[in-house]
């Protein structure tokens, strides 16, 4: 291990361990409570953010000792506050959050900023904030609500930075990480990234000759992970796709055409999920019931096909916003996540869990996977239910299956489908008046949301051009009878989420 990544929480702990291993240095990512002697042959240490507050009952802490190994430690928004909090310092909550791109002003040029000119934008995702330093510590930057907003000692080589460099908002944030790691640390280029052959031979260990079912939704995910467990066991993968009634439009015609060579299974199961969310509003309740109908599906199929393996495409975005790691806050529930019961009948294995979207499109690539499906919009595991906010009915999955359609398909003629990371359309539970053929009307409203990303940590809203919005508008007004309204989502990731629920 080179670098130590400690994880109190925070959703970007995987994506600074990702951000240094693309500059070729091996990066573990370990628990917040991981002891200073576990650490001692590390280059450097890193602490992740986090949601908890240094002072709140529970909240995850450091070891002490870790700041006296003589190793450089640089601590990230939560890992800022405990720094200086462990080391005898102040934080306290703040009259006023820092959340998103923030103005920083540089004070003192520390090893880590070297050469940053005197003012840069960062990305901020706080409210509690460090008052006052421990004794030779010193600020080195600043923003309007943060006079603290990062500090240094040089003599022991420890850093603290409230704001997030590690996320592509950060304007040098990429350069702050090479300062640290490669200069500071001194780390070495050694590390390899996974190969398809290390998933391959990982899934061979771990299914072995027993059989296998795969939940198989047509998206590059599931699609990458099925073509690679198929590479490792063959015929001993049987891949299902199911039909909730909240898939896209055509996907099970889709599925079958992308994957002529596996061992496939459609199976309609309409009737049972729409039955199971009658009268069902809440977000995470919806997802749950979905991620439990998933599973006893396939429990059931793998009970037909004498399985004892599920397969599942689960990347680290899934993972860690359902709270799988120890600090994480619960932002939503996976289906593929948290709607798994605690005790199944089946092993759940996930060759994805560690990468991110921009890795598995890369090495579905490499697999000669069909360049559409490659490059398929990001589509929820629960499908439309998350994109009707309210109660789940059949009706208005067609709806809302029928307006994304012609999202998808005005973003293709305008060429901007494979420039953005995902648009889609969402149907709300309300209506409103409206003028059609010089009669009133009332309908429901879409919302279409278009998003940029990089890794699905952080987005922006998509500054589409006028015109197309009009075109996706008026196709939807036009062609989708219970729609009157059309209004265009422009938050941006935090302090929304990607998806509406």
């Amino acid at each position: 291990m080179d670098i130590a990544v400690l994880n109190f929480g925070g959703q970007y702990c995987h994506l600074i361990s990702r951000r240094i291993r693309a500059l070729g240095v091996d990066a573990e990512i370990l628990p917040a409570e991981t002891a200073a002697l576990e650490l001692k042959n590390a280059k450097g240490i890193i602490l992740s953010g986090g949601a908890a507050s240094v002072y709140g009952k529970n909240a995850p802490q450091l070891d002490k000792n870790i700041l006296s190994l003589n190793i450089p430690v640089l601590g990230i928004c939560y890992g800022h506050q405990l720094i200086a909090h462990a080391a005898g310092g102040i934080v306290r909550s703040a009259d006023h959050g820092e959340y998103g791109i923030t103005q920083l002003k540089i004070k003192n040029r520390s090893k880590l900023m070297k050469n940053f000119p005197s003012s840069t934008e960062v990305w901020m995702n706080h409210r509690d904030i460090v008052e006052a330093l421990p004794d030779n510590y010193a600020v080195t930057a600043s923003t309007k609500n943060s006079r603290i907003a990062a500090f240094a000692s040089e003599a022991k080589k420890i850093y603290g930075v409230q704001f997030h460099p590690e996320v592509t908002h950060t304007e040098l944030g990429g350069e702050m990480l090479k300062n640290f790691v490669l200069d500071i640390c001194k780390a070495p280029k050694n590390y390899r990234p996974k190969t398809i052959d290390d998933i391959v031979s990982e899934a061979k260990t771990v299914i072995g000759n027993q059989k296998a079912v795969i939940a198989l939704s047509g998206g590059v995910d599931s699609s990458t992970a099925a073509v690679l467990v198929d590479k490792a066991i063959g015929k001993n993968l049987v891949a299902v796709y199911v039909d909730t009634g909240l898939m896209r439009e055509n996907d099970a015609v889709f599925v079958r055409n992308a994957f002529p060579r596996l061992n496939l299974k459609i199976i309609d199961a309409k009737e049972t999920f729409f039955k199971k969310l009658k009268r069902i509003t809440d977000p995470e309740q919806k997802r749950k019931i979905i991620g439990k109908t998933f599973i006893e599906i396939f429990e059931d199929v793998a009970k037909k096909e004498h399985a004892e393996v599920l397969v599942q495409g689960t990347i680290y975005s899934d993972r860690i916003e359902s709270g799988s790691a120890r600090h994480a806050s619960v932002i939503k529930s996976h289906h593929n996540v948290g709607g798994l019961p605690e005790k199944m009948n089946i092993e759940l294995y996930e060759p994805l869990r560690d990468l991110y979207k921009d890795e598995v499109r890369k090495m579905a690539k490499k697999l000669s996977l069909p360049e559409e499906l490659v490059n398929r919009h990001v589509f929820p595991g629960p499908g439309f239910a998350v994109r009707i906010v309210g109660e789940v009915t059949e009706e208005k999955a067609g709806i809302a299956r029928k307006a994304a359609q012609i999202v998808e398909e005005e973003l293709k003629k305008a060429g901007l489908y494979e420039k953005v990371w995902m648009g889609f359309a969402v149907l709300l539970p309300i209506k409103s008046v409206g003028v059609q053929g010089d009669e009133r009307s009332y309908k429901y409203p879409i919302v279409v949301r278009i998003i940029e990303s990089k890794d699905a940590m952080t987005a922006n809203f998509a500054k589409i051009p006028y015109p197309i919005l009009e075109k996706i508008s008026t196709r939807i007004t036009n062609e989708v009878r219970a729609v009157n309204r059309v209004v265009y989502d422009i938050s941006n990731k935090p302090p929304a989420t990607m998806e509406w629920e």
